[in-house]
């Protein structure tokens, strides 16, 4: 209960204090985009595409360790025997969420908002890897050019935009689950057993739904980014949270480890949480200010998918008959996306300046509101589920 008391002024307003952070990353970006720019630009690459930005690792370490050391790792193997909310995740992961993003962002992108977005506008994306097509060859929608000097196809920009869009679909998160389950109070050890399985997953299914709805034939698997990001946002953390747990209990007692120690860290995940905010939104700050109606139009499929998603993976949890901790997680895990896979995928392919690029920025954009404002709504159904 004194750690339910110490979060409440936090959560009371968290959504007062995501606003002021969003408001104040824009700014930021905006009045200093020397010292954003040069947060930004801190990052590990893998194949010339920033796979990790070492701020936002930073504070996403921040983020997961108190979560990782409040968990009786004793819990996680006896969660890890319960299937169906495992089994519920998979089917909507793969079965389900990369289809509906492909179908909404199709309709949106391609129908609706095409007008809006340009319905000649084009964009220039690199040429798909070991093609060598000549000039004014037609590859797909799009057209050999030559650009700066280089050969690159011509496309239309909506589909660009989409392309983005299906690499959100096809990358579930592997990470930021850990956050939302927390702040939903689901089950921890539940969580950590289905990310886990949700990153094999992705070494296997990624390459292969991403390049059958792409259109390009099998995707080329980012195998070291993959493992890149899943190392430092989740093993990481995972590590010193096991390792510093069993210390701290040892030396000091479960008593002092419960009462003393956890309560130090109950207001940093929301804090961290809070100035990765700051930070992702101050380093595409001057993107958004440029660019509203553009960052608009590709968020409006994305939202759209996100509660769509969590939706169908909330009710076929009460369908199932789970339990509220294990029906949360499950539900959120397919509704967040890895966006750092996804942005490092888009560069490889297409390129840092495309519009594929910037649909993988939206979707950072809006994951974080979007999937608090999801939080909040698990927290106020739990009577829906079985105690």
């Amino acid at each position: 209960m004194a750690e339910r008391r110490m979060s409440n002024p936090f959560e009371r307003y968290l959504t007062l204090w995501v606003g002021l952070c969003i408001i104040a990353g824009v700014i930021l970006g905006k009045a200093a985009p020397g010292l954003a720019g040069s947060l930004d630009s801190m990052a590990i690459h893998v194949n010339g595409a920033p796979v990790v930005s070492i701020p936002i690792a930073i504070c996403l370490f921040l983020m997961m360790y108190p979560i990782m050391v409040k968990i009786d790792f004793s819990r996680v193997v006896r969660a890890g025997k319960s299937g169906k909310p495992v089994f519920l995740t998979l089917f909507i992961n793969w079965c389900v969420k990369p289809f509906t993003m492909y179908g909404i962002a199709l309709l949106f992108l391609g129908v609706l908002f095409r007008g809006f977005i340009g319905a000649e506008a084009t964009d220039m994306v690199k040429m798909p890897f070991g093609l060598d097509l000549p000039l004014g060859a037609s590859h797909g929608a799009g057209t050999v050019v030559l650009h700066e000097g280089v050969k690159m196809l011509e496309i239309p920009l909506w589909r660009s935009y989409l392309a983005g869009a299906i690499l959100l679909g096809v990358a579930p998160c592997t990470a930021m689950v850990l956050v939302w389950n927390h702040l939903a109070r689901g089950n921890d050890g539940l969580t950590l057993v289905m990310v886990a399985i949700n990153s094999l997953t992705m070494l296997v299914l990624y390459g292969v739904l991403g390049g059958f709805l792409l259109g390009v034939g099998r995707l080329p698997v980012p195998w070291q980014a993959l493992l890149l990001s899943i190392g430092i946002y989740v093993a990481l953390p995972l590590v010193a949270g096991y390792f510093s747990r069993r210390w701290i209990i040892a030396s000091r007692g479960v008593e002092w480890f419960e009462k003393r120690f956890l309560h130090l860290l109950t207001p940093v995940t929301i804090s961290a949480l809070l100035v990765t905010l700051v930070l992702l939104f101050s380093f595409k700050g001057d993107t958004i200010v440029s660019n509203p109606l553009t960052i608009v139009w590709i968020a409006v499929p994305l939202f759209i998918q996100t509660v769509l998603i969590f939706s169908l993976g909330y009710l076929l949890a009460r369908k199932l008959r789970l339990s509220y901790e294990d029906a949360a997680p499950a539900a959120m895990i397919g509704a967040s996306n890895h966006f750092e896979v996804a942005i490092a995928t888009a560069t490889m392919l297409f390129g840092l300046h495309t519009g594929a690029a910037l649909a993988t920025v939206v979707g950072v954009l809006i994951e974080v509101p979007v999937m608090l404002m999801l939080v909040r709504f698990c927290t106020r159904t739990r009577g829906w589920f079985a105690s």
